[in-house]
Formats: C-alpha cells, sequence, structure tokens
C-alpha cells in the first residue's frame, strides 16, 4: 500500500478557504514563519478519505476479529456506553476547579460517587479512588498506599512476595516503591507454593501481591489462609484485578482477607482497552488505608450535594489529574448499571464456562500443563509441536492470515512455549468453534506441514519480521 506522500499530485486540493476581504490579518513575528513550504502531501478529500479508511481495515480489533488475548479480558466494548460517556462531554469534573464550577458538575461529581461506592461493593472494600489511570499505574498506586500505612505505624518492613507466575507489574510496582522482591514458586497444584510461602514469611514482609485466579487461569484453593498468615506478621495482601472477569459478582476480594486491590475498568468493565482507547486503573482498599488515599476526592454533602474534600494530611498526594480518566469512568458505571448484580454473575459464569469449553476441545491436541478446571482462561503449551520444530510464535502468526488476533504467548513465564487463551463471556459459540478449528488445522500442519506455520503470516502487508530488530530500530512508516 502506497504511503499517503506517494499518492500526491501536485496542485491537488481537498479544501477551499473563502477569501476574507474583510480586514487584513495581523502578520506573525517573523521567527514564527516558515523559511519553506510545508512538504505536505497534495490530494483530494476523497483519497485521503479512502487512503485512511483503507488503513482502518488493516487493523485487528474487538470489532472485527476474534480476540483471545489470554490475561487482558479483551471483550466486546457496547456501543451504547460510548453513547452515555458522549452525554457526559460538556460536564467533565474539571469544572468544578472553576469558580461556581462545583454548581455545573454536580452530574460528574455524583457519578464519580457512586461509580466508587459500586466498585467498593464489587471488591468488598472499604473505599475506591478512581484516580490511578491503567492497571500498572494502580498497582504502583497501591504499593505506595502499602508503604505509607507501615511508615505511620514505623514498622521495619522491606520485603514484598509475589508468584512466580504473577505479571511483570507487580515486582515493578514494588521496586519502584522501594521494597525488595520475593519471588515464591508455583507448586504442583498450579499456585504459588504454600509451604515455600510460610517458609519465606517474616516480619520484614510488607505485602504479599496476588492474582487470583492466576496466570495460569487457576484459582489458589489456599488464599484465605495466606492471607491470615500474611496479617499475622501486619503485611497487607495486594489483590491484581487483572483477572477479576472470573468471580466478578461470585467472590469479593475484600472478604476473603485481601486489603488493597486494582481494577482495570478497560478490561473487566466494558471499555475500550489497549489502542482502543485509554485505561483506567481503580484502587480499593480496607478502612486502615483509606486515610492515605490520593486527593482530591469527592464528598457527599448533608445536603446531597457533592463538592471536593480537602487533602487529608496523611494523603500520599495526587497521583494523577484529578479523577484520572472521566469518560472510561462513564463507560463502566453505565456498564455496572445495565448488568446489575445478576448481569455481572452471569458474566463471569458465561467468561468461565466458555474457557473450560476451549480447554477440553483443544487438550487433545496441546500439552496441557495444569490438567484442571480453570478460570477464564486456559494455558497450554506447544511443547508437542516443538517435535516438529514449531514454536508458539509460529501458530500465533498462522492465526494471524486466518483472521484471528493471537493468544498471548510466552506468558507466564513458568510455562514453556506457552499459548495463553482467553475467550471472555462476549464471545458465541460459533466464534469459538470456528477458533477451536483453527487450532486443530493448526496441530495438525505441525505434523505434516510444518513449513506452512513458519512462513506464516502471508496474507498480510508485511509478513514475518525479524522481531528484535523491529523493536530496536522502530520504523513505523514501512508499513502504511
Amino acid at each position: 500500500m502506497e504511503l499517503i506522500f506517494e499518492q500526491s499530485v501536485k496542485g491537488r486540493k481537498g479544501v477551499s478557504f473563502p477569501v476574507d476581504n474583510t480586514s487584513e490579518a495581523a502578520p506573525l513575528p517573523k521567527e514564527l514563519l516558515r523559511e519553506e513550504k510545508a512538504e505536505l502531501p497534495e490530494l483530494s478529500e476523497l483519497d485521503v478519505v479512502r487512503h485512511f479508511t483503507k488503513l482502518s481495515r488493516l487493523n485487528f480489533s474487538v470489532d472485527t476479529n476474534f480476540y483471545p488475548l489470554g490475561s487482558c479480558t479483551m471483550k466486546y466494548n457496547a456501543k451504547g456506553f460510548e453513547e452515555a460517556a458522549k452525554l457526559f462531554a460538556p460536564f467533565h469534573p474539571m469544572l468544578s476547579m472553576l469558580p461556581e464550577g462545583e454548581k455545573l458538575s454536580q452530574g460528574s461529581l455524583e457519578l464519580i460517587f457512586e461509580t466508587e461506592k459500586l466498585l467498593a461493593e464489587i471488591t468488598g472494600m472499604d473505599a475506591v479512588t478512581l484516580q490511578p489511570m491503567a492497571g500498572a499505574h494502580g498497582e504502583m498506586t497501591g504499593c505506595m498506599l502499602i508503604a505509607a500505612y507501615h511508615k505511620a505505624k514505623e514498622n521495619k518492613k522491606k520485603y514484598v512476595i509475589v508468584p512466580d507466575s504473577s505479571h511483570g507489574t507487580n515486582p515493578a510496582s514494588a521496586a519502584m516503591v522501594g521494597y525488595e522482591i520475593i519471588t515464591i514458586p508455583t507448586a504442583a497444584y498450579g499456585d504459588m507454593d504454600l509451604d515455600a510461602f510460610k517458609a519465606t514469611l517474616n516480619n520484614e514482609v510488607a505485602a504479599i501481591m496476588m492474582t487470583c485466579p492466576n496466570t495460569l487461569g487457576l484459582f489458589n484453593p489456599y488464599v484465605k489462609e495466606i492471607c491470615d498468615l500474611a496479617h499475622s506478621v501486619d503485611a497487607l495482601v495486594y489483590y491484581d484485578g487483572a483477572n477479576l472477569n472470573a468471580i466478578m459478582g461470585k467472590v469479593r476480594p475484600g472478604d476473603i482477607g485481601f486489603d488493597v486491590i486494582h481494577l482495570n475498568l478497560h478490561k473487566t468493565f466494558g471499555t475500550p482497552h489497549g489502542s482502543g482507547g485509554p485505561g483506567s486503573g481503580p484502587v480499593g482498599v480496607k478502612e486502615s488505608l483509606v486515610k492515605f488515599f490520593p486527593s482530591p476526592r469527592v464528598k457527599k454533602n448533608g445536603d446531597s450535594s457533592f463538592s471536593i474534600a480537602k487533602e487529608d494530611k496523611s494523603s500520599i498526594g495526587s497521583v494523577s489529574n484529578f479523577f484520572g480518566n472521566f469518560g472510561v469512568i462513564v463507560k463502566a458505571y453505565a456498564y455496572i448499571l445495565q448488568l446489575g448484580r445478576e448481569g455481572l454473575i452471569e458474566a463471569s459464569e458465561q467468561a468461565v464456562l466458555n474457557a473450560n469449553y476451549i480447554m477440553s476441545r483443544l487438550k487433545e491436541y496441546y500439552d496441557l500443563p495444569y490438567n484442571q478446571i480453570c478460570m477464564h482462561e486456559c494455558v497450554f503449551s506447544a511443547s508437542r509441536q516443538m517435535e516438529s520444530g514449531i514454536h508458539a510464535i509460529d501458530i500465533a502468526k498462522y492465526l494471524i492470515d486466518r483472521k484471528i488476533h493471537p493468544p498471548t504467548v510466552y506468558f507466564p513465564l513458568i510455562v514453556k512455549e506457552a499459548i495463553m487463551i482467553e475467550p471472555t463471556e462476549t464471545e458465541s459459540k460459533e466464534t469459538m468453534d470456528n477458533f477451536i478449528e483453527i487450532m486443530i488445522e493448526a496441530a495438525k500442519l505441525a505434523e505434516s506441514d510444518p513449513d506452512i506455520l513458519r512462513q506464516a503470516p502471508l496474507k498480510t502487508p508485511v509478513s514475518r519480521l525479524d522481531e528484535t530488530k523491529a523493536a530496536r530500530e522502530q520504523n513505523v512508516c514501512c508499513v502504511l
């Protein structure tokens, strides 16, 4: 496909501006003027529209293709929630920072207040802040709150414990706040080894960070015991909410001992994810940590109006501009209201059912390192295909040719040649059956004609790249 500059025709115009004879424009300062004309392409409006429409058709998205990206919960984002966000476009809560602004932003402030209450109820926490802008940002905020808690108590804490199956942002967030990391291996039952955890836990441990269900899609059977043991040495327990879609409405993390949680509104609560839109990573806490919350916060007054609360002297301060990504928050609020309690429960049940359906259909063709009922995602290994010289990346590339976004590969790191699949609750049985048949087809090709997999993708504008070189020498123009 040609670059837009290659389509340029000298003298061709897309717009015509009317001549203004009413007044002479004020001259710009000389230092702001170009010495040469801008080298922009010359095209008609139709040329431009067709160019960018063709580019858009090269994209993978949930709107156009199945997106079974494990650990990322890439579920369909209903367009009605986008419309809900548009309703609030003129009434951003930042209005409240202007003189008399709180009167103009009462609806926005009420939505923030009510969203925090709903998320606290769903998670079993006592309070929620909407400031963090994404999951990893929420993790860091949570770690800052944990550090503030221990500092206030004059606790001498040095370590944060993470399982070896954790998301990489867990140890990174804790390290950024100043903690040393202790990694616990995974036991044969597919989760953090309880005995190893007990042997490691000591009075210098500040927190344990867990994803539950974990990145293998398995729910830790000892989670309550782990929380109780942590609390016995005044360590806090952090819940990585990336996989909340598996237990939403079924289990409240706060009820089983978690003290801090971050949520991914751009995953679990029906708002665009990744390049489809900005993120949002609210953090919920138990009562003992509320006073350390980022500021500002919305408070409800005695007359049922809403205002901005003054900063608590114990606050860790602001972690983002005002209340984070407000548009994403509006969509999540609409999602929760539309589904309601029963709808949230059904969404989780359907997500778990779909993942187990795929797992049961494919385990004959791919190795399943932890062969047990999973939650919302399942993790296979392409170790069997390696006997034919085929790796997980080859299968992923082949799926691109078949109009399916690849699942997550090579994560979690504890599974050799990992293929991590999360169908979510929004996909139909027909879509999943098509995916399953293509995965079976890939497994058979690995035995009969592995070169097809090694050469894939062949139907895309750019075929197999040197991915290391592409990462180090980025040239985004080359694919346009």
